[in-house]
């Protein structure tokens, strides 16, 4: 159980009402004059985020009423754990979406700074403990994407795969170092070779192959300088998240096995460094891939679409029914977009529709962004089959896209997420640091067996 959290509701527990501010006046009408005093004294006036706490005859605190936009309002609860004392809370009018919310509001990466305080704790009922297993999970993704990369190489990163594995009896296996050149992994080998701590191709299977099958891919960049083309001191200071793709990946695994859906889950996690030494890879390399395809090194900062490609490869020779990949894959995409925004890639209308509908619903945003095949010709290359980067500065996110797409056959239904996976600054229930995106969506999507 979080510590945000108790099944059980102590006579002391505190009710939070929630009130939407064009309803203040009306609220207020209804309270007795002790009420309506103390929130004029304090210019209470329901406005979102604000709160009032109301003491009882003794001065203990007997009520929070807590101002929102509207009742149904996801991140409108947010805030409460970390801001109300602690002590034991329940809403007056329940909501399934409250306990989430205040879950991931009550999040602190306290790894290397302890907390200054605990959060308050909300009643939730034991028919509701589902909820806790997606907030464990996505606690789990932000918790990787905050460490770094000191204390998160390929290394460690396999090694919490393979913990993962074992904890839900999945099958675990790596492709370790020059191994991967041997059993045909070019690109993920090229990319990685140039580190002290080996690249390597992590794999976890789990469920009944006579289920349907889902195939995750998740970029396992845990730090990323650009290689040759080395990125500036501001532009490296964040790519210990570069792995963020990774982290969803084995984020929704985790929810997947726990809610013990009837799927064979097959997750497929190239895990490199991108660093500079003697070995390299140059721009204007041709590097072999998994798939036959040669590829012309335009630019060694394009290296998640590099190991992506091998892993998108292995992962269709299996014929999944539908294969999802992560990424934190393009500056472009967050041009367009923004930060909070992930933009989806999908070869498949019903499929991205469904989880754009299932987005929506579960306040977890994604946005779809077209696969404009006139774009292929900027991959052109007159040397290979396919060149990195385009040769045009605009399209970006969708130019990567149209690279993987080339290792994607479109009978695999196939969705390509590029994500931020980071919040820049701190808000309600999403604290700055690691953010997992697309996950709730992603989970309530599979539930109703897509």
């Amino acid at each position: 159980m979080l510590i945000c959290f108790t099944t059980e509701k102590s006579k002391q527990a505190i009710p939070i009402e929630l009130v939407k501010q064009n309803a203040f006046d009306k609220w207020l009408s209804g309270q007795n004059q002790f009420v309506k005093n103390w929130v004029s004294s304090h210019h209470f006036r329901a406005d979102p985020g604000s709160m009032s706490l109301l003491p009882d005859t003794v001065g203990k605190l007997s009520r929070v009423i807590c101002g929102v936009p509207d009742v149904d309002a996801f991140w409108a609860v947010a805030q409460l754990p970390l801001a109300l004392p602690e002590d034991d809370y329940f809403f007056v009018k329940e909501n399934d979406s409250f306990a989430m919310a205040w879950g991931l509001g009550a999040y602190q990466f306290s790894r290397y700074k302890k907390s200054t305080r605990n959060p308050a704790r909300l009643f939730l009922a034991k028919t509701n403990l589902a909820v806790i297993s997606q907030i464990e999970a996505i606690y789990y993704v932000r918790d990787l994407i905050n460490i770094p990369t000191e204390d998160l190489g390929p290394t460690e990163f396999a090694a919490i795969t393979e913990k993962l594995a074992k904890q839900y009896k999945a099958k675990f296996s790596q492709i370790i170092g020059d191994a991967l050149l041997k059993q045909n992994y070019p690109l993920i080998h090229a990319v990685g070779r140039a580190s002290n701590d080996a690249p390597r191709l992590l794999e976890l299977r789990w469920g009944n192959p006579k289920h349907k099958k889902l195939s995750l891919v998740g970029k396992g960049v845990c730090f990323d300088s650009g290689g040759l083309d080395i990125k500036t001191s501001a532009g490296m200071l964040l790519m210990k998240k570069d792995m963020g793709g990774a982290a969803h990946a084995l984020g929704l695994a985790r929810m997947i096995m726990d809610a013990k859906l009837p799927v064979y889950l097959h997750v497929i996690i190239p895990v490199v460094e991108n660093v500079i030494s003697g070995n390299a890879y140059r721009p204007g390399d041709i590097l072999a891939s998994r798939k036959g395809l040669t590829v012309e090194i335009g630019n060694t900062d394009a290296e998640g679409r590099l190991v992506l490609a091998d892993a998108l490869t292995a992962a269709v020779a299996e014929q999944p029914d539908l294969l999802i990949d992560f990424a934190t894959l393009t500056g472009a995409a967050r041009v367009a977009l923004g930060t909070d925004l992930p933009a989806m890639f999908c070869n498949h209308d019903a499929t991205a529709d469904a989880i754009l509908k299932n987005a929506n619903q579960m306040s977890d945003p994604v946005w779809r962004m077209p696969l404009f095949s006139a774009y292929r010709e900027l991959l052109n290359s007159p040397i290979a089959d396919i060149n990195n980067v385009g040769n045009d500065v605009y399209g970006g996110a969708i130019i990567a896209a149209l690279f993987l797409k080339e290792f994607v056959p479109d009978n695999i239904p196939w969705v390509h997420f590029d994500m931020m996976a980071w919040n820049l600054k701190p808000r309600p229930g999403r604290p700055q640091g690691g953010e997992a995106m697309t996950l709730r969506a992603l989970i309530h999507f599979l539930e109703q067996g897509c």
